[in-house]
């Protein structure tokens, strides 16, 4: 198998797309993120890396909490638009028509039409160079009844966006099945 080297890249592919939001100065504001993920599991964590100069940044820093939505193919204009558009221009709540809600810790925005809502205390930011590395403890998990079988979050339900970064530049739903986890790898044992 011949490889090419490409340099120093963050391509884990594909990324999640993940809608962060935050309260900026009392009014609620979203961004689009596909460089995020799980940081840890006891207590439960996750990152997201944000640039410098993003607005909802200044509400994360102002409140020391945020919210990571995860939003399904259904909301792909309006994660898209999220991504293109500054809060500190427009009112991204207005123009997707986001249903706002708050949870116990009552500063960090959640997006009703998300699935899934994760509710987060800012444990760290570091300053890694062009992006700031928020790093939350998730306080709360809220996830649309609907998506649920058997009281677990089930993916087919929930339907995830992702992103693929160039040359595609676009957003995907997951693919095929391919195999069951913690068994298909039995057969070379």
């Amino acid at each position: 198998m011949r490889k090419v080297t490409l340099g120093p890249q963050t391509l884990v592919y594909p990324m999640p797309a993940m809608l962060v939001g935050a309260d900026v100065e009392g009014k609620p504001n979203f961004m689009a993120v596909a460089w995020g993920g799980i940081a840890c599991g006891d207590p439960p964590m996750i990152s997201v890396a944000i640039h410098h100069g993003r607005h909802t940044l200044k509400g994360i820093r102002q409140n020391q909490t945020f919210s990571v939505n995860m939003p399904s193919v259904d909301l792909v204009k309006e994660t898209d638009y999220c991504g293109t558009v500054s809060g500190s221009k427009a009112d991204k709540v207005r123009a997707c028509r986001f249903d706002v809600f708050y949870g116990k810790l009552g500063s960090a925005p959640m997006i009703g039409q998300c699935p899934v809502n994760l509710e987060c205390k800012v444990v760290q930011i570091l300053n890694l160079g062009s992006h700031s590395l928020v790093i939350g403890r998730v306080e709360e998990t809220h996830i649309s009844d609907h998506c649920l079988t058997g009281g677990r979050p089930d993916v087919d339900k929930i339907r995830p966006l992702t992103y693929v970064t160039s040359p595609a530049t676009r957003y995907q739903g997951l693919g095929e099945v391919v195999g069951k986890a913690w068994s298909v790898g039995k057969s070379l044992a």
